[in-house]
Order: structure tokens, then C-alpha cells, then sequence
């Protein structure tokens, strides 16, 4: 059998280009902080373990790993200085060890794994995943002969043939898992930066006489992130493949461009989604449902056939059973619709559980907060909310009640009842013109006080 292969990931990246107190690597992408992109995609080559390797003090980056462990760079010297960092946590691993980098989260699995393939086929000490730039300045050069990577050059200490060369470094590497430690023992600080640098491992896996190879991929997935411009570059390409993966399983979308995405939204077939629509993370979504124009989703599984918007706002821990019903600028907030329920105009849900085939009137609000605490609302199956009507929690609406208009209940209401609460109305005839009479006299008053 095949050794497993091993995965560092490093760090310990300071990012003082986002000019932000949350950590680079925590800077959400598709709705996920960019270092889950990197360890979804290294889980999936199925490694012996994963280890972490981060700044001193960063404790929630850290956490971010979990449950793989991390170990502390205790010093910012260098990429060489941050693997070595690793060695403990990698001992008596055998196989190889991929080393990628949190901050490079558009790198796909399948390219680290033909990495690794290709390094098993050439019994390399060394790999590197390259790319051809399309701009070479800023990246260190991957000088071959014969097939076989010969060093890493910096763009920095190139010579004038070295510059010329447009195969460039994406700081990816594959290693022995037998060698490691002899060849990050032999990596050496003797450079303007006094920086261990982890390609000169290349060159010294060369130097005693070992393989080393160079493996090309894209140039988009190499996109490393270090200010809020790339960030924003990266998202683009992120929701480039969401939409693209969604269409490819069935997924019917006016205009594709506008609608946002989360890396874990789940779509069954025959889902169709207007424009301008934004997904969060945690949302499922059943078959035949249909999302109309605007809607803002997230934390919610979604039922089959339900339709949904246009301008619905639909909230974390909410559930939408099938056939559902929420229409415009209705919002849902921790709330559970049963098998057929309705809410089609202006109206909040929030805490509350609403039964199978009941109907929501427009402009009905469930009071759940009362300054202190949330309280939930219970309405049975087959009610009848009527329209402007609020519902003081916690209160229950039995099975089959009915809600007049206008009403603002306080108190539960057994099954099968009919409930109201509002003023009775008062009609005085022949009085309109006087009422009027006096708001203009008024009215007229004020306006002269202001002149004066």
C-alpha cells in the first residue's frame, strides 16, 4: 500500500495588508473563513493527519483547525522556519507531506493530488506546484533541465536568463516524509532577509542527489490573499465555480452573475432562483422550490415545491416546510412553517411555529421580545391569521382558530375558536367637516407663530 500523505498548512501569515483586527486567514470567503476552503480541500485527499502551524497568540485561528492540532511558530523567520515548526507533530510520518498555505484557498484538490501523484511516479524528494505566469515579475522562478527542477530562484535574486523564465513558483511543495527533516535541517538564513526560506529545498534535495520535479497547474487557483482587493478578486472566482457547479446539477438561474452564494449552500434539482439573490451559509433547498427576485436566505432547510419571495428575508434557524408560501417582504426568523402554511405580504415571523396549512395575513408581526427575552409563538394547523394582527408572545393559536383583522392577542386560543382584539369602533355623523376645520385652524396657527 501507498503511504498516506501528511498536510502542514501554514499560518502564521501576520496580513497587516487587510488592516484588520481579524486575522487574515479568518477573513470569510463564499461565506466560510479562507483557511476552511484550505482544510475542505486537503480533507479530501483523505491524509494521516493535518497540522497547523500558526503565530503566537492566535488562538482563534488555532481554533480554526480544530479538531487537527497546531503548533506555534514562535518566530516570523521565514516559510523554511515555519515547516520545521511542524517536524514534531510530523514524527514517524513516512509518507509524504503536502505543505500549502491558509491564505491560498482557490487551490483545488485535485490539482494537490496530481502533486502528490506525481511525485510518488518520480520518487521525488521535492515537488512544486507551477504555473505559467501571465505576469512573472513578482514570483520566484522554477529553473528545470531534463525534466527535473534544479532550484527556486526569487525574482529578487534572479539573473537576467532566470527572469526571462515565465514558470514560476506557487510556493506549494510536496516532501518526502523520510527527508523532511534532513532537508529543512538544511536550509540556511544567508540572504538579505535573514529568512529560512522553504525553496532552497528544492536546491538541496538536487545537491545530494536526489529528485525533484516541478508540476503545472493554473494560474487562478494559485491566487494567494493579502488585501481586501484580492479578497474581493477571490470571491469573484469563488462564486464563478459556486454557480457554475449549481447550473451543472440542475439548478435554473435567471442571471446567474447576481446571485451570491455560500460554499456549503445545498440545491436539490429543479430549483430555479430570480436575480439578486444572496444565500448564507447553512441553507438547503428542496426540489421544484422556487426563489424569486431579492431574497436574502440563510441558516434554513427549505422543503420541495415551496416558493419563496420576491423580497423575503429568511433568517438562521428557521425551517420551511414543502409547499410553503413566504412572499414579499414577509421575514422569518428561528421559525418553523409547516406542510403548506402561508405568509404572502409583509409580515414577521420571528420564534415562532406556524402548522401545516395555515394562513399568515398581511402585516401580521409575532412580538417576540419583550425588552428582556425571546418567546415563541405556537400556531396550530388550518388557522386563520387575519391581516395587521399581533401576536404577543409566548402565546398558542390552537388548530382551525381564527384571528379577526386588526387583532393584538394577548392571550392563547383554544382550537377551533374565533379571537379578536381592538378598540370598538366609534361613529359620529356630520362631524368630519368640523374636525377638519379645526386641524386647518391650527395648523394655520403654528405656521404664523413660526413667521413671528
Amino acid at each position: 500500500m501507498k503511504p498516506p500523505v501528511a498536510v502542514v498548512v501554514l499560518a502564521a501569515g501576520a496580513g497587516t495588508r487587510m488592516k484588520s483586527a481579524l486575522p487574515k486567514v479568518l477573513h470569510p470567503l463564499a461565506g466560510w473563513p479562507m483557511v476552511r476552503h484550505v482544510l475542505e480541500n486537503v480533507r479530501r485527499l483523505k491524509p494521516a493527519r493535518i497540522v497547523g502551524v500558526v503565530s503566537p497568540g492566535a488562538k482563534d485561528v488555532a481554533a480554526a483547525f480544530a479538531p487537527h492540532p497546531t503548533v506555534v511558530q514562535r518566530q516570523a523567520l521565514g516559510t523554511g522556519h515555519a515547516a520545521k515548526a511542524a517536524l514534531g507533530a510530523l514524527k514517524g510520518h513516512r509518507g509524504p507531506v503536502l505543505v500549502v498555505y491558509a491564505d491560498a484557498p482557490l487551490l483545488t484538490t485535485a490539482t494537490l493530488q496530481r502533486l502528490i501523484d506525481e511525485c510518488r511516479k518520480a520518487k521525488a524528494a521535492v515537488g512544486v506546484l507551477g504555473f505559467v505566469a501571465h505576469d512573472p515579475t513578482p514570483y520566484g522562478r522554477l529553473i528545470t533541465n531534463g525534466g527535473m527542477l534544479d532550484k527556486i530562484v526569487e525574482s529578487r535574486d534572479a539573473d537576467e536568463a532566470e527572469k526571462a523564465v515565465d514558470f514560476c513558483n506557487s510556493g506549494v511543495m510536496c516532501l518526502d516524509g523520510a527527508l523532511i527533516a534532513s532537508l529543512l535541517g538544511a536550509i540556511r538564513n544567508n540572504n538579505v532577509k535573514k529568512e529560512f526560506y522553504l525553496t532552497d529545498a528544492a536546491a538541496i534535495a538536487r545537491a545530494a542527489g536526489h529528485a525533484a520535479i516541478a508540476v503545472e497547474g493554473d494560474e487562478a487557483e494559485f491566487q494567494g490573499i493579502n488585501s481586501r482587493a484580492e479578497l474581493a478578486v477571490a470571491e469573484k472566482v469563488m462564486q464563478q465555480r459556486l454557480r457554475a457547479a449549481a447550473l451543472e446539477a440542475g439548478v435554473g438561474m435567471a442571471d446567474p452573475d447576481t446571485v451570491w452564494l455560500a460554499a456549503d449552500t445545498k440545491f436539490a434539482a429543479d430549483v430555479t432562483i430570480g436575480p439578486n439573490v444572496r444565500f448564507g451559509t447553512g441553507v438547503s433547498v428542496g426540489a421544484g422550490t422556487e426563489i424569486k427576485a431579492f431574497c436574502d436566505i440563510e441558516g434554513v432547510r427549505i422543503g420541495r415545491d415551496a416558493i419563496i419571495g420576491p423580497f423575503a428575508r429568511i433568517r438562521p434557524g428557521s425551517d420551511v416546510a414543502d409547499r410553503v408560501h413566504i412572499g414579499n417582504f414577509v421575514e422569518l426568523k428561528a421559525t418553523r412553517m409547516g406542510r403548506g402554511a402561508k405568509a404572502n405580504h409583509l409580515a414577521y415571523l420571528g420564534d415562532s411555529d406556524i402548522g401545516a396549512a395555515s394562513n399568515i395575513g398581511a402585516g401580521t408581526i409575532a412580538v417576540n421580545y419583550d425588552g428582556y427575552g425571546k418567546w415563541r409563538t405556537v400556531i396550530g394547523a388550518d388557522a386563520f391569521v387575519g391581516s395587521n394582527s399581533s401576536l404577543i408572545a409566548p402565546v398558542r393559536v390552537g388548530a382551525g382558530a381564527n384571528i379577526t383583522a386588526g387583532s393584538v392577542i394577548t392571550d392563547d386560543v383554544p382550537a377551533g375558536a374565533i379571537a379578536f382584539g381592538r378598540a370598538r369602533q366609534v361613529t359620529k355623523k356630520g362631524r368630519a367637516a368640523a374636525l377638519r376645520a379645526k386641524l386647518k385652524a391650527r395648523a394655520a396657527a403654528a405656521k404664523r407663530a413660526k413667521k413671528s
